[in-house]
């Protein structure tokens, strides 16, 4: 029998991509998405949809038992710029929607999770360069110090109760199918849009500010192959480092000008998310993903660049 699976968040950046490719490998009707929101018609119409509060622990409960899940993607989360205006607000829906998930597992109402982290959980005194899978970890924003405290449980719930909870450290994400939405790393997406539609680009993070990033076909690539992974090949139950590619926004702006001649970025916009950034990696070392379940990215940064505004353009 295949296995039932849930999408959280399946309207926002990654959830868009996900429930497409997850649709394609186990079936349209194995594959039920949910966000907050209503979806559109086009989305409606591809396969089941619950329009679901993460933080409704009964409708969460009742979605789980009305369709017979048994994994879970678990992306919602207040993102670090947007958390930052309601550190409250941000802590509460990134914890407590956690929380009710994990409860479901160790209940056994569910046999896997996935539940993502990010570079946003290390800090200004982790190493920049080569950030290892063990390091120090001093997260400066809600939305950093939220998933730390998630690794945590998430490593406590399998180690106390046995269950099946599986995360990544994702870096900055770049995708053509979604808007930017209120994150830190989000002008690497922003900045595509505007040279698309032939305009300049004023850039919130300064020319030089150098962060890890990856093309979203590779992020939807690592997400999927770490919940198929044999049980034992997964040793790590914070969440795994993974990583692709490392560049600045003056880089990136060099290669979108040689694709799109007389673009230009300009850093007159920068802002507080600069000061953010400045606390991130600038490129991690991801050897244990490699190691234990067989992770490598297919997207070089030259690659991706060419990929993301053929697809704008088309």
């Amino acid at each position: 029998m295949a296995d039932k699976i849930l999408v959280l968040g399946s309207s926002g950046q990654i959830g868009t991509d996900l429930v497409d490719s997850l649709r394609e490998a186990y079936g349209n009707d194995n594959v039920i998405a949910s966000d907050l929101k209503a979806p559109s018609a086009e989305r409606l119409a591809q396969g089941p949809f619950e329009q679901l509060d993460a933080l409704d622990d009964k409708k969460v409960f009742e979605v789980i038992k009305k369709h017979g899940i048994n994994q879970v993607y678990h992306l919602v989360a207040m993102l670090s710029a947007t958390a930052e205006k309601m550190p409250l607000r941000g802590w509460d829906l990134n914890m407590r929607s956690l929380f009710n998930f994990l409860e479901l597992a160790r209940e056994g109402h569910i046999s896997k999770m996935y539940w993502p982290s990010s570079i946003a959980a290390f800090g200004p005194n982790t190493p920049v360069e080569a950030t290892p899978q063990y390091t120090v970890m001093d997260p400066g924003t809600v939305y950093g110090i939220s998933k730390l405290a998630g690794e945590l449980w998430c490593d406590y719930y399998h180690k106390k109760y046995g269950c099946d909870l599986r995360g990544l450290r994702y870096p900055g994400l770049i995708s053509w199918k979604t808007e930017p939405g209120g994150g830190t790393t989000d002008y690497a997406v922003d900045i595509f849009h505007k040279a698309a539609k032939g305009e300049d680009y004023h850039c919130f993070l300064s020319e030089n500010r150098r962060l890890p990033m990856m093309y979203m076909p590779d992020a939807i690539k690592a997400t999927i192959g770490i919940m198929e992974a044999p049980a034992e090949q997964v040793k790590i139950r914070t969440s795994y480092n993974v990583g692709a590619f490392s560049f600045t926004p003056r880089e990136l702006s060099a290669l979108i000008e040689k694709e799109v001649p007389g673009f230009q970025t300009f850093y007159d916009a920068v802002d507080s998310r600069d000061a953010i950034a400045a606390g991130w990696p600038q490129s991690i070392d991801d050897q244990r993903a490699k190691q234990d379940w067989g992770w490598q990215p297919d997207f070089s940064l030259e690659a991706m660049v060419k990929d993301m505004l053929a697809n704008l353009k088309a």
